[in-house]
């Protein structure tokens, strides 16, 4: 999708729907009070302390959008960090709509920088010459003499803090093109010693995460659901359950999805829970067990393709393979995974003293709940409150086509007699046997090559579990037939690859599918990169060599040249010690261009360990360095423990995992050391939140193979494939 982060985006998406941009004035015309924030726009409030508050429009789960944004807001009015804080917008998807997700308001899809960069630095910008020009009017001199650094207006032989001019500020209206700074002035954007604005409160204990929210006089739920996607609850006994200290009473929910056990505290919930018996009605639920969805999946990869992704000649692809001197064929097998953030789904819904519904969430996607409680509660959405809390993780889901646990939540509430608020909690059971997804995938993948070892053609069949057909998104988002997210990062590849032919079928859903961390390139750039590495050791050629071979003719494949190039160079690729090895892998996703180096001691069957893994990435403009390495990390090893030894397997349409003994996280010993190293840009930032991800897994595959005579893991988790792990 384009970004619009123009200059003039900003003026649109503050004054959608026809506001305008004098904002910063008062709705009354008066002057704000002693000690009151006045609003300069969306997205800049200013008390008279001088303290700065940017109203954050993305949620915060640790990948940094809270420190992301101040720092846009403080650079461009000119303050330290030390004097801005951030609150969460409110939903409202005319002011702060994501610009990727068209009318929209939501955080996903590594794109809070990409979309609010301009328009934040805009509404710094504003700000301060709002606050200037008060300055000027109070002094009698010119605005052009006039500065604002660390909070204070200097110029024309006078100096005062920002506070002083606050509540005059406030009444001018907002320029509608206010100059932005020239990047070479930049003290903050770019500085790696500017750290998080969260850190501290998360140290302390001190920060409020929506499963830390109890309100006066709340129930506590928990909701029974079926084993199987697609049970309904006919009925319940809870005579069990009256025995439990602190049960209120249980119900059907109004879609028989669930029954709502509620309890004056989380573990009565949780024991009551467990006392009420269900009667389900089975007979649409999901009953097939994962080999045979993996069946299912092989087979359509043997099979005629449904869709010609990229409307290539299927015919000349195979003729190229039919006249190639050899030919390379692999299968891969990707299963279901869960997200499996370390703060399982919660929310708390309480009825407003107006009337109207209030919900407290770390939410995602405020305008999907939004829409969804206006129309249970059948209340205007004005009458309809979100408010946006820490959430800790999601990847992805936090953010559903369906609003799945806020609607639990909803029915829950409104069921009761409604006098009390109603706070839903899931357990990690209940996140890793009932949740959504990252949908099983199949590749099948023949690449012919000349007497030379150049690629003469490439057919690629994929096959799998669609996301986005079937949801609200599937208008906006499937073209032709197909669903971009199961092929994104294989038909769009940057690799200038001749006669390349890209097929795709869609399977039946066996669950709940949804984005995952980087969403289908966790499964095609594995594929893609573990082919190239195929390809160059048939070719007799240095994998590196090999893939810049490839990477020619184009911004995208310069700038991923200059990755793998910075990657290598920083792990000493082909030099490592005696007894390791190292393989590498290299892919663009979410604009941005990621390299890295895996190096492994020991072998596949001797138990693998992984020594160091080396970074490079190209994600335009590195606003916060020090949030960028620790994005690259965390994907890093998101994506290595995935692939190490996780899988969601179902038997009989039931999931068999239960909790992290049996989905087990990656440990801090998994991974010895992790060097991440930023290219410098002066390019539109794009994300960071997920492209660390998908070349970490290939990387490691490649090592693995470069130390274990060539073994080529093609179906995961690593761990059930023939790799043990030092």
């Amino acid at each position: 999708m384009t970004l619009d982060t123009t200059r003039r985006s900003f003026l649109k998406g503050a004054a959608a729907a026809g506001a305008v941009l004098f904002i910063g004035a008062r709705p009354d015309g008066a002057l704000a009070a002693a000690g009151e924030s006045t609003a300069f726009n969306p997205f800049v409030k200013i008390a008279s302390d001088g303290t700065v508050t940017a109203i954050v429009k993305h949620v915060e789960f640790g990948q940094g959008p809270a420190t992301g944004l101040s720092t846009l807001i403080a650079e461009e009015i000119g303050l330290r960090m030390d004097q801005i804080t951030y609150d969460f917008a409110p939903s409202n998807a005319e002011v702060y709509n994501n610009f990727a997700f068209g009318p929209f308001q939501g955080t996903g899809g590594s794109t809070a920088m990409a979309n609010s960069f301009q328009q934040y630095r805009t509404a710094g910008a504003a700000a301060r010459e709002m606050l200037i020009a008060a300055a000027a009017q109070s002094w009698g001199v010119d605005a052009s003499e006039l500065s604002i650094e660390e909070g204070v207006v200097t110029g024309a032989g006078q100096s005062a803090p920002i506070g002083e001019f606050v509540a005059v500020a406030a009444t001018f209206d907002a320029p509608e093109a206010p100059a932005l700074k020239d990047p070479a002035a930049f003290k903050l954007i770019g500085n790696p010693d500017i750290r998080r604005l969260d850190s501290a409160i998360k140290g302390d204990g001190s920060a409020m995460f929506a499963m830390d929210l109890h309100l006066p006089n709340q129930m506590v739920a928990m909701i029974k659901r079926p084993e199987q996607r697609g049970g309904l609850a006919t009925g319940f006994d809870d005579s069990a359950a009256q025995e439990v200290k602190g049960y209120i009473m249980s119900a059907v929910l109004p879609n028989s999805a669930g029954v709502a056990v509620y309890a004056e505290s989380t573990w009565a919930a949780m024991q009551a829970r467990d006392a009420v018996e269900v009667e389900w009605d089975l007979s649409a639920a999901e009953t097939r067990s994962s080999d045979e969805i993996e069946a299912e999946i092989r087979a359509a990869l043997d099979a005629e393709p449904t869709y010609n992704v990229n409307k290539s000649d299927q015919a000349a692809t195979q003729a190229l393979l039919d006249g190639a001197d050899q030919v390379l064929e692999q299968s891969f097998y990707f299963p279901l995974l869960a997200h499996a953030p370390m703060e399982p789904l919660n929310c708390t819904i309480e009825a407003t003293e107006d009337g109207g519904i209030r919900l407290h969430d770390g939410c995602q996607l405020p305008t999907g709940p939004h829409m969804a409680l206006s129309q249970i509660f059948e209340l205007p959405m004005e009458k309809i409150e979100i408010k946006t809390m820490l959430a800790g993780g999601s990847f992805g889901r936090r953010a559903t086509p369906d609003a799945d646990y806020q609607v639990e939540a909803a029915l829950a509430f409104v069921v009761t007699d409604r006098s009390r608020p109603v706070k839903l909690v899931w357990s990690r059971e209940d996140d890793l046997r009932s949740g959504y997804y990252r949908p099983a995938f199949g590749h099948k993948v023949k690449v012919g090559l000349d007497a030379d070892g150049r690629i003469v053609g490439w057919d690629h069949r994929i096959a799998g579990q669609s996301i986005m057909k079937g949801t609200a998104f599937e208008a906006m988002l499937v073209h032709d037939g197909v669903d971009h997210s199961s092929v994104e990062g294989a038909s769009d590849t940057p690799y200038q690859i001749p006669g390349a032919f890209f097929g795709l079928t869609d399977t039946e859903k066996a669950t709940s599918t949804l984005w995952w961390r980087s969403v289908g390139h966790t499964h095609t750039a594995y594929v893609m990169e573990v082919m190239m590495d195929m390809a160059a050791k048939a070719a007799g050629q240095d994998p590196v060599a090999y893939r810049l071979s490839y990477l020619t003719g184009g911004a995208d494949q310069d700038r991923l040249a200059d990755v793998l190039k910075l990657a290598t160079e920083k792990a000493g690729w082909g030099s490592a010690p005696a007894g390791h090895a190292q393989g590498v892998a290299v892919h663009k996703s979410f604009g941005s261009y990621v390299a890295e180096v895996v190096e492994v001691s020991g072998s596949a069957e001797d138990g693998v360990r992984i020594e160091k893994i080396t970074c490079a990435v190209d994600c335009g403009l590195p606003v916060n360095p020090d949030v960028i390495k620790a994005q690259m990390e965390g994907g890093i090893g998101y994506g290595i423990g995935h692939v190490m030894r996780d899988r969601i397997t179902l038997t009989g349409g039931a999931v068999d995992q239960y909790n992290f003994p049996d989905y087990e996280p990656l440990r801090i010993g998994d991974i010895a050391a992790i060097d991440v190293h930023i290219v410098p840009s002066a390019e539109a930032p794009t994300g960071v939140g997920e492209p660390g991800t998908p070349p970490a897994a290939p990387a490691l595959a490649n090592a693995i193979a470069a130390a274990s005579d060539d073994l080529r893991v093609s179906s995961l988790p690593m761990d059930e494939n023939g790799v043990a792990f030092a």
